[in-house]
């Protein structure tokens, strides 16, 4: 199975990369350059040549160090790489409101998909890819790859034991500091937003919690005047059993990143319970009795997780069913969250 990279982008350098070379049974075939059609699209003809010229030259330079490090080829647009009979599948790791034009010319074209989350900005597009990888037989798999991280397993090991009683309430904090104002989170027109970034994270995790009737309660997104896009957001989420998870996130944020469970007789919590690096030792305290104790929690290395996921996608119907309930889960709370929070602007 050989797979290519859309767009030389720092996630699939720094990341990506380095866990593909651990993953075996799939091999890199190359990264894909835009031209420059593809890049600036409507907007191609307003665009300075020389601008053009040296955006696209950038890109190259990106491009050439992904081959002096991991070998494989360059493509010279997005389309080269996708038309490419040798290669079988692709990886999308493009501003979120690009993913869907990129994945489903690849499964139009009989390739294999692993996008980066979200999977689309519209829950109608990720239906739209998810019928298609159906109708073709191809995997379609969604990279929130914190979900793969053994330290969950380990927490929900934790909670069952009863070492805080009976739980009452979880908690999901995700929020960074504001990055450079050029960054595409901070850009409607690429899909930007706390909600379809970090606040993505929480729902993910909440559903994880929640199990499949999970629901949003409340939605509530925050603007300022300096973005056109949500910065910030807040919600709850619930099941049929009465079980609530309620949700923090921003990027604009000081940053945390945290699980806090609230049982009957004690506190849990965590640190990196999102973002855990490969082989980073995250840990867990317990807060009861006024005392408090903190341990750690299993190391783990969740990119090649999930690109071993992806593999079996590819290779087992039934896991890739799966996959397609997944990201249609994802969506479908998004997409329920964002129309709260809308509705609840024009009360």
């Amino acid at each position: 199975m050989r797979i290519g990279v859309i767009c030389p982008s720092e996630i699939a350098f720094r990341r990506f990369m380095p866990a593909l070379r651990k993953c075996s049974g799939i091999n890199y075939a190359g990264v894909a350059c835009a031209n420059e059609e593809e890049w600036f699209g409507e907007k191609y003809e307003k665009v300075d040549a020389a601008v053009r010229r040296a955006t696209i030259e950038g890109e190259r330079k990106k491009a050439k160090a992904f081959l002096e490090l991991y070998g494989g080829k360059i493509y010279d647009s997005y389309s080269d790489l996708i038309r490419d009979k040798d290669v079988e599948a692709i990886y999308v790791p493009l501003p979120p409101a690009l993913h869907y034009r990129w994945a489903k010319m690849a499964l139009e074209n009989g390739k294999h998909v692993f996008v980066e989350k979200p999977s689309t900005i519209r829950q109608k597009d990720t239906e739209e890819l998810i019928k298609i990888a159906k109708e073709k037989g191809l995997a379609l798999h969604e990279n929130y790859m914190f979900a793969f991280h053994e330290q969950l397993k380990a927490i929900d090991d934790i909670l069952e034991s009863g070492e805080i009683g009976e739980v009452r309430l979880h908690r999901i904090y995700f929020g960074f500091p504001q990055r450079a104002k050029n960054d595409f989170r901070y850009a409607k027109a690429l899909g930007g937003g706390a909600l379809l970034d970090c606040g993505g994270y929480t729902l993910k995790y909440a559903s994880m919690i929640l199990g499949d009737t999970a629901k949003v309660l409340y939605a509530q997104l925050n603007y300022t005047d300096k973005f056109e896009v949500d910065l910030y957001g807040s919600g709850a989420l619930s099941n049929k059993n009465g079980d609530v998870v309620q949700i923090a996130f921003g990027m604009d944020n000081s940053y945390k990143c945290e699980l806090e469970v609230w049982g009957s007789t004690g506190v849990l919590s965590t640190g990196r319970v999102l973002t855990a690096p490969a082989d980073f030792v995250p840990t867990y305290t317990i807060q009861k009795n006024n005392e408090c104790k903190t341990l750690d929690l299993p190391s783990d290395d969740t990119f090649l997780k999930s690109i071993q996921f992806f593999k079996k996608c590819i290779y087992d119907e039934t896991i890739r069913m799966q996959s397609y309930t997944n990201i249609n889960k994802q969506a479908s709370l998004v997409n329920d969250f964002m129309e709260m929070a809308l509705n609840n602007e024009r009360k």
